[in-house]
C-alpha cells in the first residue's frame, strides 16, 4: 500500500496537477464563472414566472398571465450566457499571457459575434420589426463551444502579433488606454478578417458544425452512467489534493449548461417539472450529490462530531460542521486529510456514486422534479434542492435521504479512522 501511494504521489499526482493548471481550461473556468451571477440571478425568475403555487390562487393566474414580461430578465441573463462568458474567457486568457486582459475580452465577443449571422427581418410584416437581428439561441449555451474555440483562437491571433513586429506601438507619453487601443487595431483586423470570411464568405455554419460534434456529448452527459463517471473522476482528482470539480467542471460544465438550457426553455413555454427533458444539469450534482462538497461530505462531518471519541477528529468535526452545512469541505479534505488517505478514499468515491444512482432513480421515476435554475451554492442542501427543482418539496426530502445514506457510508470507516487516531493519541500519552 505504500509503495501504491508512493507512486500516486510522484507519477500520477503531478500529471494532475498539471493539467489542473491548464490555462485553456482555467479560461474557460473563469469566464462560466464570471456569468455565474447572471445565471442564477436570471434563472430564479422562472420560478416567478412558474411559481410553485397552487392554480386557483390570483397571485398564481397574475403570474402565469404576465410570465412574458417576467421572463425577460432571463432572456438577456441566463439565455444569453455565453456572450458573457466569452468576455470572461478572453480576458483570464488574455491574462495569462501577459496581456492586456480588456482588450482581450473585447476581442473575444467580437470573434464571437462574426460567427453569427443576422437575419434580415425586414420583409416580415408580422415582425414589428424591420432590419437585421441576432438569433438570440446563438448566444445561449448551444454557443458556448463555439465561443471557446474563436477565444482560443482570437487571443492566440493577439498574442502572436504582440510577440511580433506586426503591431502598432504608441510613444510613451500616449495615455495607457490609448496606447492599448492602438495595440489590439492589429490583431482586431487579423480576427475580423479570418473569423468574418469563414462565417460569411466562405458559408460555414459555427454553430451546426459544433452541434453536430457535441450532440453526443451531450446526450452521453444525460445518462447515469455519464453522471457516475464524473463522480468518479471528481472524487479522483480530489483524492490528490487538486480540485476535481475545477477540471471536471471545465471540460463538463458546457455540457451541464446546456442540459440546463434544455429544462430553462421548457419551463419557460410552460413544460411540467417532471416533464423536462433533462436530468443531469450541474445542479443535479450539487443537491443531490455533492451534499456538503465533493465526496458527499456532509456525512463525515456529522460522524466526526457525534460518533468520533479521538479529540483530533472530534475538534476537527466541530470546525468543519458549519462550512459544510454551506458546502464548503476543504476543512475536512485537508484536515482529515481525505487527500493521499485510503482509508476515506473508499467512502468519498463510492458514497456520491450511490447518491447520484439513487437520485437518478427517483427522477427518472418522477418522484421528483427536475432541476430547473442554478440556486447559490452556499445554500444548506434541502434549501438550494427545493428552489433548484421549482420549489418542489419533495426534492428537499430527497436531499435528507441522501443524506442519512452518506451518514450510513461513512460510518464504518470513520470509526476504524477513528480507533486509529485514539490508539495513537494513547500511546502519546503513555510516552508523556
Amino acid at each position: 500500500m505504500e509503495k501504491f501511494q508512493k507512486f500516486l504521489e510522484e507519477k500520477l499526482g503531478p500529471v494532475m496537477s498539471k493539467l489542473g493548471s491548464n490555462r485553456y481550461l482555467l479560461a474557460v473556468r473563469d469566464g462560466v464563472i464570471a456569468a455565474l451571477p447572471l445565471i442564477i440571478v436570471g434563472s430564479f425568475f422562472l420560478i416567478i414566472a412558474n411559481p410553485p403555487l397552487p392554480e386557483d390562487w390570483g397571485v398564481y393566474q397574475f403570474l402565469k398571465a404576465n410570465a412574458a414580461t417576467i421572463l425577460l430578465p432571463y432572456r438577456m441573463t441566463m439565455y444569453i450566457m455565453s456572450l458573457y462568458a466569452v468576455y470572461g474567457m478572453g480576458n483570464s486568457l488574455a491574462k495569462s499571457y501577459g496581456l492586456d486582459g480588456l482588450s482581450g475580452g473585447v476581442m473575444s465577443v467580437m470573434a464571437f459575434l462574426l460567427t453569427i449571422t443576422p437575419v434580415n427581418v425586414s420583409a416580415d410584416a408580422n415582425a414589428g420589426i424591420a432590419g437585421f437581428v441576432l438569433p438570440m439561441a446563438s448566444l445561449g449555451s448551444g454557443g458556448l463551444f463555439v465561443g471557446m474555440i474563436v477565444t482560443f483562437i482570437a487571443i492566440n491571433i493577439f498574442r502572436l502579433t504582440q510577440n511580433s513586429k506586426f503591431h502598432i506601438t504608441m510613444p510613451e507619453q500616449v495615455p495607457p488606454s490609448v496606447s492599448r487601443s492602438f495595440e489590439a487595431l492589429t490583431p482586431t483586423l487579423l480576427v475580423m478578417l479570418l473569423i468574418g470570411s469563414i462565417t460569411y464568405y466562405l458559408g460555414f455554419n459555427w454553430n451546426g458544425a459544433i452541434t453536430a460534434i457535441i450532440t453526443p456529448l451531450v446526450a452521453a452527459t444525460d445518462t447515469l452512467p455519464g453522471v457516475l463517471l464524473v463522480c468518479f473522476l471528481t472524487c479522483f482528482f480530489w483524492f490528490f489534493g487538486i480540485h476535481g470539480v475545477s477540471i471536471v467542471g471545465s471540460i463538463a460544465r458546457p455540457l451541464w449548461l446546456a442540459l440546463l438550457e434544455q429544462n430553462a426553455n421548457a419551463a419557460a413555454s410552460g413544460v411540467a417539472g417532471t416533464a423536462l427533458p433533462a436530468i443531469g444539469a450541474e445542479p443535479f450534482y450539487q443537491w443531490f450529490i455533492w451534499i456538503g462538497g465533493s465526496g458527499c461530505t456532509i456525512g463525515l462531518a456529522i460522524l466526526l462530531v457525534t460518533v468520533c471519541k479521538s479529540k483530533y477528529l472530534k475538534d476537527l468535526g466541530r470546525i468543519g460542521i458549519a462550512p459544510a452545512l454551506f458546502n464548503i469541505n476543504e476543512p475536512l479534505i485537508f484536515g482529515a486529510p481525505v487527500v493521499l488517505n485510503l482509508t476515506l478514499a473508499i467512502p468519498f468515491v463510492v458514497t456520491p456514486m450511490i447518491s447520484a444512482t439513487i437520485a437518478w432513480v427517483a427522477t427518472s421515476l418522477g418522484l421528483v422534479n427536475r432541476v430547473v435554475i442554478t440556486a447559490p451554492w452556499t445554500l444548506p442542501g434541502p434549501v438550494g434542492a427545493y428552489l433548484a427543482t421549482g420549489g418542489d418539496w419533495r426534492a428537499a426530502v430527497l436531499c435528507c435521504i441522501l443524506i442519512a445514506v452518506s451518514i450510513a457510508c461513512y460510518f464504518p470507516f470513520v470509526k476504524m479512522y477513528d480507533k486509529q487516531f485514539l490508539d495513537q493519541e494513547q500511546l502519546a500519552e503513555e510516552e508523556k
